[in-house]
Parts: structure tokens; sequence; C-alpha cells
């Protein structure tokens, strides 16, 4: 049976769904993340022309459609529709569309109330317990998000997030047709695995007729949950989806911030060390700046542990 494994991390809060000892669907919430989704909050116009506004609780959106006859500085409610996504050197805000003036004020679901939300039994982990994560593949798949390498039988994917859109890239041998088939059903997969939405590229092998293009089509169909929308595949091979986007996808988490995402994995191997504990724990010297600045996050695996926690680096 299907089970949401959760964990309240150093940094981070992760979750898998997983399924016959396999991860179907693997989460992060970054610590800080807001506003969230379904949020109902107070704003004010800030720039008309772009239809910016800046939240009286922090930060900024982007909201459309604008209230009619709306004045640049005025007041309004709005609902966060997407969360802000990190691309490289700037981030798209969120987005929101107005909220009844008299719309009740509320902050969105967080990645616990999310995953309770879909009505599946929900384990929370333990750093004392077995290690459920790994036990069903989190590393690999955090690996794949990073890297972008993702096997399937018979073949390999490439994944390439881009500001655009994301990008798969289709790479195996023997006949095309089975092959470009199996390589549907594996996008698919990762796209659930990844939180992959928004706009998606799939660059399939060229497909020579219309019928083995149709049969890659159909199997796009029958493995992606809805809603989404795609095209044919074209004469050279590139079929796109369009799913409703609402937050960044595990890839462009990780990728936005490797040395943040390292030093996260970092902690919590270390959380989970059994007794006896070792006087003090080596790191790579960028996980040990990173540290350095995030203190908070020391403090928080001190009292976790029990005791004093001494971080050190190999130039140390």
């Amino acid at each position: 049976m299907a089970e949401w494994l959760y964990e309240a991390g150093i940094g981070e809060n992760r979750a898998a769904l997983v399924s016959r000892g396999e991860i179907w669907k693997a989460r992060i919430e970054l610590e800080g993340s807001w506003p969230r989704v379904g949020a109902v909050l107070t704003a004010r116009l800030a720039d008309r022309s772009t239809g910016k506004v800046s939240l009286d609780s922090g930060g900024e959106a982007l909201c459309d459609p604008l209230p009619k006859g709306i004045t640049q500085g005025a007041a309004l409610n709005v609902r966060i529709i997407r969360e802000a996504i990190p691309e490289p050197g700037r981030a798209k805000l969120p987005k929101a569309v107005p909220a009844a003036p008299d719309a009740a004020l509320r902050d969105g679901l967080d990645l616990l109330g999310r995953i309770t939300a879909t009505g599946l039994p929900v384990r929370t982990m333990r750093a004392h317990e077995p290690d459920l994560f790994e036990a069903a593949g989190w590393s690999e798949v955090l690996d794949e998000a990073v890297t972008g390498d993702i096997g399937f039988p018979g073949g390999a994917l490439r994944l390439s997030p881009t500001p655009a859109m994301t990008l798969f890239d289709v790479d195996g041998g023997g006949p095309l047709e089975p092959l470009a088939v199996a390589a549907a059903h594996a996008v698919a997969r990762a796209m659930e695995r990844l939180g992959i939405a928004g706009s998606v590229g799939i660059d399939f092998p060229t497909l020579s007729g219309k019928a083995a293009r149709q049969a890659v089509a159909e199997a796009i169909d029958a493995a992606l949950p809805q809603p989404f929308e795609r095209t044919t595949v074209n004469g050279f091979g590139f079929l796109q989806i369009v799913r409703r986007r609402e937050r960044a996808s595990l890839p462009e988490l990780l990728r936005a911030d490797p040395i943040g995402a390292e030093t996260r994995a970092e902690l919590r191997r270390i959380e989970r060390l059994p007794p006896p504990l070792p006087a003090t724990h080596m790191v790579t010297q960028r996980i040990a700046r990173r540290l350095a600045q995030q203190p908070q996050w020391t403090e928080a695996l001190t009292r976790r542990m029990g005791g004093e926690v001494r971080i050190t680096s190999a130039k140390e």
C-alpha cells in the first residue's frame, strides 16, 4: 500500500510517497518557504504596469488580473496561485489573483498539510528509526534531480531545467518505436517523482510513421495523471506538455543552491549516526562555510543530538 514518509529536517522538510519499496513522489520544502499556494494575504499595488504588489507581511508578488479601477498604492487582498520559482541570477516572483475584499486571510498548506490532504497514510520518521527514505532510494532520486541523468530499461533520459521549460532528451539503442514508448513512460514517472510541471519539452528519437508517433503520444496519456495538455509528436520527434505549475520542481530547488542542498544532506547524515558519537564531525570546506553562515542549523543539530557538536573541515 502506498504511504507518505515525512521528516522534519534541519533547514528543510522532506516527504516521499513510497509504494512497493519505490519512491513515486519526492518533495522538499525549504525553511522559510513563503508565501505558499492558497494563502490569502493583504497587499498594496506597487506597479500597475507589471501587476506587482507589495505584500503587507513582506515580499512581493505579481497579480493578474488587477481589479478594475485600482490605483497605484491601493490596498487589495490577493490569493497566491504559484510560489516563487528560483532561476539563475533571479527568482520568479510568486503569482497571485485578486481575492474578495472580505475574504478571510489565511496561510497556504505546508508540506505536511499537503501530503495529509491526499488522504493517504502519513508516517513521520525520526532520526533514531530505520532510514526508510534511503531504503526506498532517496539519495538516488536527489542525484537524478541534480545531475539530470535518469535511466530506464533500454535507454536513458537527460533532464535539463531552463527558465522557459524543462527539457527531456531521450537516448538509447534498439528499435526506435519501443524505445520512444518506454521513454514516454519514463518521462511521466520522472515528472511525477520530481514534481515537474509548467512547460515540458521531450525530444524523442525521430519516428518515421504517424502510427508510431501516435503510440508515443498515447503512452504519455496513459502514464501521466491528468490534468495536462500536450501537442502531438512532430516529425522531428518533439512533444510538448503543459501542466499547471504551483511551485518549484525538485531539480530547480536543488540546483538553485547546490551547497545548501549538500549541507542539509550532510546534517541529515550526521543526525542519524548511532552512538557513540564522534567528538568532531569532518565536513568539506564549502559545507563548513555554509554552516558558519547558518549557525541556527548547527544549533538545531546540537539540540537534536543532545550534546555539543563540533564541525570542522579538512583545511582546519
